[in-house]
């Protein structure tokens, strides 16, 4: 049962990375990578909107700004602000368990995420890019000298249908086939005695059926979108490049992190040794995944561990969001999770030093 969850969680992961790549080339086409090189030379911007999509309950929004990491268009220091601000699926749980507490936090993480990713873009100068700092990896230029166009509007559908061809055909049955999953629960995780606490708004449901609209339209722009851009910019950019790797990257971790959960109880180890649960909390918090970091959230809402605990593991755990930086670049995924447990040790010990005055 377990390894089939890891499956399913590796196949959501991996699915919604490759749909907000694809879905960030067609913004790039239609744009001309006008608003998306817009947003390049716009590093406040930047900042806040990788906060602001970090701290959407569940890892979908942290999957955006990878992706636009990944394609050198945010900047090292909004990267990091979008891995403070977001819990991943924990903030599901928060919502419904300590839901006063958990806005409090939430709005902690938002200001603190801005001010590290200022304070990271001042002075956090060798950071890894996946490409030279003056290239950009999408290229508005990219197209047939024949085309006018990579992508047809909806208005050109009826004149301008492409007829399958064996790529096509693969992106489509793919994408069809994830739509289907997530629009029918399948790939949700399994929250066991917890499910009952999530049905609302925010709840993973909601979020899922989000993005199975999100991933319907995907399917529709793939379907008729002309050969070139089927071949050049998914085909050539995305599956070749990314697909495999992160689909491996996301499953080899989340079987080690649920080998090593099934044989060592951290909750009862953190109870008979709480003069250690802050850098407990804290190495927890490194584990890219969504899962082990609702201890904390169990143990704060029944009033074993103090607030600083839980907002300093929160900080240092980004949910699912790191998986994809960890197959990309796995430098700037250990700068970055060192930046937040030198900003989580810093609050908490101000916040317990606070308190105890």
């Amino acid at each position: 049962m377990w390894f089939l969850e890891t499956i399913k969680q590796s196949v959501l992961i991996t699915g919604l990375v490759m749909m907000m790549m694809i879905l960030i080339e067609y913004i790039n086409v239609v744009s001309k990578g006008s608003l998306l090189i817009k947003l390049r030379n716009k590093p406040i911007l930047q900042i806040f909107l990788s906060a602001l999509l970090g701290i959407i309950p569940g890892c979908s929004g942290g999957f955006v700004v990878v992706s636009l990491y990944a394609h050198n268009l945010v900047s090292f220091g909004a990267l990091v602000a979008m891995m403070i601000a977001t819990v991943g699926d924990e903030a599901f749980f928060m919502l419904a368990m300590i839901p006063g507490t958990s806005l409090l936090l939430f709005a902690i993480l938002f200001v603190l995420a801005v001010a590290a990713g200022f304070l990271t873009n001042k002075f956090v100068r060798k950071v890894p890019r996946l490409f030279g700092p003056d290239h950009c990896h999408f290229v508005a230029q990219e197209q047939d000298p024949g085309q006018k166009e990579d992508l047809y509007i909806w208005g050109n559908i009826r004149n301008h249908f492409n007829p399958l061809h064996w790529r096509r055909l693969i992106l489509f049955l793919g994408l069809g086939l994830f739509f289907v999953s997530i629009a029918l629960g399948f790939l949700e995780h399994d929250h066991h005695a917890h499910e009952h606490t999530i049905d609302h708004v925010f709840s993973e449901r909601w979020i899922n059926l989000v993005f199975a609209g999100l991933s319907l339209v995907t399917l529709l722009f793939t379907l008729f979108a002309t050969n070139h851009f089927v071949d050049k910019h998914i085909w050539g950019h995305i599956v070749k490049h990314h697909f495999l790797k992160i689909f491996l990257w996301t499953f080899g971790t989340l079987l080690i992190i649920q080998l090593l959960m099934m044989n060592i109880d951290l909750n009862v180890w953190i109870r008979d040794k709480f003069w250690i649960v802050l850098p407990v909390a804290i190495l927890v918090g490194i584990i890219p995944a969504s899962g082990p970091h609702l201890i904390f959230v169990t143990l704060f809402a029944s009033g074993t561990i103090p607030f600083s605990i839980l907002l300093a593991n929160s900080i240092v755990q980004d949910g699912h969001a790191g998986l994809p930086l960890l197959a990309e670049t796995k430098k700037g995924f250990f700068i970055a999770k060192a930046l937040k447990i030198v900003i989580a040790v810093a609050v908490a010990a101000a916040i317990q030093l606070i308190y105890s005055l």
